[in-house]
């Protein structure tokens, strides 16, 4: 009886874990802030560049996120919370089910890897990054709903219009296929400076 019990604890998260995931969600979320103020400045297309500047420059939170933790469970809260606060913030429903998806295939596809293979720790940030495309979906999906309820908040069809403009299945295509470069090339990025400077200062193993 204790040898499983010693061998199932090490797996739970622990009080000082769901902190770590906690401070590695807030660096996380401010990582979006900034991309999503710099895509503020590109009228008509921000929003649908949004997921893929974040990719491109949040590798480096997840990298470390996965390595100073390494058990199952972080990755999934970390998505659960983008969700909750896209959802929360008036986003459709299909926002936090794109996150919380993500979050979980992303915590899975690390965990076959105990969150030490590179390669896998890399699928799987691209797996994570693509949670972010919930906020804008139902540009594509659900378009008459978005205008619908765009209209309800009071916004005008001048505005309506530049919004979807870009709208279309070739934006489709180049958005997910940028989201997938981004997160290429910002975890690879974040698997540089973990060896770089984390490692070699002690904060991860």
């Amino acid at each position: 009886m204790p040898q499983t019990t010693n061998s199932i604890t090490p797996n739970k998260l622990t009080v000082p874990d769901l902190i770590s995931v906690g401070v590695f969600t807030a660096l996380y979320f401010v990582l979006v802030t900034v991309a999503t103020f710099t895509c503020a400045l590109l009228p008509g297309v921000g929003n649908i560049v949004l997921p893929a500047l974040a990719a491109l420059i949040s590798g480096s939170v997840y990298m470390l996120l996965a390595a100073k933790l390494q058990k199952f469970g972080g990755i999934t809260i970390m998505g659960l919370v983008m969700g909750l606060f896209f959802f929360v913030s008036g986003h459709f429903v299909l926002s936090f089910a794109a996150n919380i998806v993500c979050g979980l295939l992303a915590d899975l596809i690390a965990a076959r890897g105990k969150f030490r293979s590179e390669k896998l720790l890399l699928v799987s940030y691209v797996v994570f990054s693509y949670g972010l495309t919930g906020p804008i979906l139902p540009f594509w999906f659900m378009k008459d709903a978005y205008i619908a309820n765009l209209t309800a908040r009071g916004k005008d069809a001048a505005y309506i219009d530049t919004l979807f403009a870009p709208i279309n299945n070739g934006s489709f295509v180049a958005t997910m296929a940028a989201i997938l470069v981004c997160a290429v090339l910002g975890g690879l990025f974040g698997q540089r400076m973990m060896k770089k400077h984390f490692e070699k200062a002690g904060i991860v193993a």
